[in-house]
């Protein structure tokens, strides 16, 4: 955990942007994955996490700003959970750990709603993603589960993605830290992209590093062969020569923040030239939108300059072609790169994104596209320096999207489908690193970066 007082500022500054009302934050619970006592590894709800700290399952806290008030709601062990837990603080303890005064039995926290409402004080919740929490909100507020997320507060959804888009000095120094695990994990992996090789190995390898720390990986690992499929979790495959491994893996802290890196490595370590000449351009564009990240910036804006590159790019390799411009606008260039150049990062690896991608990527001033590729951008708003973000470019030769477009005869005054032929099973590169954005600019997270030019790539895999 952070300082108590760390805590304590963060919900004044919540409550000074409320301002009436009583906050409610649900922590999350156990859950089961075949039967009540067999739960997957607990992860507690991150607005949770960043208000108060505390990482433990059935808990809450009411925040009352009309009675500037703060209330911890859990319950204390018994001997009967000791005999399998061991002795374990008490809920006074813990919420000394962060600021708060007043605790109450879990049970109390249902009768202290009610009391609020027929106060007619507003309950300010965020949209649950819980089916447990769906229902305790259900049932304590009397609203249907169906309307729950289109009812929750947005008051309270813009106060938290004000305050946790801007990340504080400990946040940052704390996502400095932790990107020696990722290094780890990914340097680890591409040493051992080599002929022969199951897939599987290597995801199992890179997972371990972040357990053998304590942690865990930030979302499931992404590790195969066919990395134009873009959320492949299958690690069936042997690698041989010739194919390309993408790796998109993250390390978890204790304290709920993460790292999210994504690299593309030959197996053996050497690109073919189809191979380099199409890594190359994504390096580029990745490179582009690096140098472009400032406070300021339009992200979309940036998303649509690394597009340009990377359309460039092809038309010197003949894939695209006509005026690099007019292509991109009219969204050709989607076909080879249709996901969003990044998103915020931080406690959660698409940070906030449970509060509503919208209220998080994009504001008053800039509203999604419904162009296909540029619908799929994440994060569009203009840049701030705190924001936290990823830098991940790519460039996917996707058969059965390339065939559909080519029955189409979609756009075929910019793209070159009978020079495709020749790339149905090239797969996919992506290359990703995490962006904080100073005051004048940006700089990568971390110490060291993970490998990425040609000549490192090379020299890491056979070394």
């Amino acid at each position: 955990m952070f300082s108590v007082s760390t805590y304590k500022e963060r919900r004044k500054k919540l409550s000074s942007l409320v301002k009436q009302g009583v906050i409610l934050l649900l922590g999350n619970n156990e859950s089961p994955m075949n039967y009540p006592a067999n739960t997957y590894s607990f992860r507690q709800d991150s607005t949770f996490l960043y208000f108060v700290g505390l990482d433990i399952p059935e808990i809450a806290v009411m925040i009352d700003i009309d009675n500037q008030k703060t209330t911890l709601y859990g319950n204390d062990v018994g001997i009967e959970d000791i005999i399998w837990t061991g002795t374990l603080p008490s809920m006074s303890e813990r919420a000394s750990l962060t600021g708060i005064e007043n605790v109450k039995p879990f049970s109390e926290l249902e009768k202290d709603v009610k009391k609020a409402m027929a106060s007619k004080q507003t309950v300010h919740f965020t949209p649950p993603y819980r089916h447990d929490n769906m229902i305790l909100l259900s049932d304590m507020l009397n609203i249907p589960i169906n309307n729950l997320k289109t009812v929750a507060s947005m008051e309270l959804i813009r106060a938290i993605v004000m305050l946790r888009s801007i990340k504080d000095k400990d946040e940052i120094a704390h996502l400095d830290d932790i990107q020696q695990y990722g290094y780890e994990m990914h340097v680890t992996a591409m040493k051992m992209a080599q002929e022969g090789m199951h897939e599987q190995k290597i995801a199992g390898i890179i997972e371990g590093i972040a357990l053998q720390y304590g942690a865990r990986v930030s979302f499931p690992t992404i590790l195969s062969k066919h990395g134009e499929i873009f959320h492949n979790h299958h690690h069936n495959h042997i690698l041989k020569k010739g194919d390309l491994m993408l790796c998109d893996a993250g390390f978890e802290s204790n304290l709920g923040y993460a790292t999210d890196h994504t690299r593309t490595t030959p197996v053996g370590g050497t690109f073919t030239q189809q191979q380099r000449e199409i890594y190359e351009i994504v390096l580029s564009a990745k490179n582009k939108a690096f140098e472009m990240a400032k406070p300021g910036v339009y992200y979309r804006d940036i998303h649509l300059q690394a597009s340009k590159v990377i359309a460039e790019g092809l038309k010197a390799l003949g894939l695209m072609k006509g005026d690099v411009n007019e292509a991109v606008d009219a969204g050709a260039h989607a076909l080879f790169f249709p996901h969003g150049l990044g998103h915020m990062m931080g406690l959660d690896v698409h940070d906030m994104e449970d509060l509503g991608e919208n209220h998080i990527g994009y504001d008053t001033t800039i509203q999604r596209s419904d162009q296909f590729g540029l619908s799929y951008v994440r994060m569009a708003r203009k840049l701030q320096a705190g924001f936290v973000i990823t830098d991940e470019p790519g460039i996917y030769f996707i058969p059965e999207l390339i065939e559909l477009w080519k029955s189409e005869h979609k756009l075929e005054n910019f793209i070159n489908y009978s020079k495709l032929e020749s790339y149905l099973t090239f797969g996919g590169i992506r290359l990703e690193d995490d962006v904080l954005i100073t005051d004048t600019g940006s700089r990568l997270l971390g110490e060291k970066r993970i490998p990425i030019t040609v000549d490192e790539v090379y020299h890491t895999v056979t070394k």
